[in-house]
């Protein structure tokens, strides 16, 4: 069963990040795992649990080693942050750029590739007279395609635009690909998703388009709504594993080693909308 994470909103950049972790206070060291029969606590993004691709991982692992995963979703960038404080013992995340800082600043380890995922742009199918008024389906060049959608949002209610909002990897992501874009999208049309909710869902309700996951749209997606833009690099989105270093589970390198492992790829190409990391 998922359990939802107590986890602050701050940002990766404020200063709660800027000691580097080369000592373990004492409320930390009682935090360390005595026995392979405790959970291991598994912070997961939440377009990973939708997907499927966490649980399928969890149930593979449990299988095979005999040892419990107790997933945590959330949003990836609060729970890097859980996972630098120790809260957490791994994550499963699609934010590389966080995760990289995270590392470089020796505040968690052991990161790990485990998946390739993706996002894609949908919205409303190509049919009908107000169908895609974006004029952005089938295009493979997601700035392209961002710039159009800005310059059709110019007229008053001719689209939405629905973001995530809420420091996930889908909604670091897609910032980075307005930035790559140089578009600084507008409130009149975009959107903050409400976060209690499924994105998918609803855009889907609004008629919006909206960045999503593809895992999550494998599993979620369909009419009214379609994807328009898919394929282009910049879309690619990573899955990481990493370890905390504040406490150390027993299963923790057991875990990692193993979901990022052939073993581990054997259950990620099984899963739409994700490939095995180099295929």
């Amino acid at each position: 069963m998922f359990c939802r994470p107590v986890v602050s909103r701050r940002s990766l950049l404020q200063a709660g990040l800027a000691g580097v972790a080369s000592s373990l206070p004492v409320p930390a060291l009682a935090q360390q795992r005595k026995s392979l029969a405790d959970p291991l606590r598994l912070g997961v993004d939440h377009a990973l649990v939708a997907s499927g691709l966490a649980r399928a991982l969890q149930v593979s692992f449990g299988r095979d080693t005999g040892i419990a995963v107790q997933p945590v979703p959330g949003a990836a960038l609060p729970l890097l942050e859980a996972l630098e404080r120790g809260e957490l013992d791994a994550t499963l995340t699609n934010a590389p750029n966080a995760e990289t800082r995270l590392a470089q600043l020796g505040l968690a380890h052991d990161r790990r590739a485990v998946a390739m995922g993706a996002l894609v742009l949908v919205g409303p199918a190509p049919k009908g007279k107000l169908a895609d008024p974006a004029d952005v389906a089938g295009r493979r060049d997601i700035a392209d395609a961002l710039q159009r959608l800005a310059a059709a949002a110019a007229t008053p209610g001719t689209l939405q635009f629905l973001s995530a909002a809420d420091g996930s990897g889908t909604h670091a992501a897609e910032q980075m690909l307005w930035r790559a874009a140089k578009v600084a999208p507008a409130s009149a049309w975009y959107v903050a998703a409400d976060k209690a909710g499924s994105l998918i869902a609803q855009v889907r309700a609004r008629g919006a388009y909206a960045l999503v996951e593809r895992g999550a749209w494998a599993d979620e997606g369909g009419a009214p709504l379609a994807v328009l833009v898919d394929g282009d690099p910049l879309l690619d989105l990573p899955v990481h594993v990493m370890r905390s270093f504040r406490v150390n589970h027993p299963a923790g390198k057991i875990f990692a080693t193993w979901i990022a492992g052939p073993k581990g790829a054997r259950v990620v190409a099984a899963q739409r909308g994700y490939r095995a990391p180099g295929r």
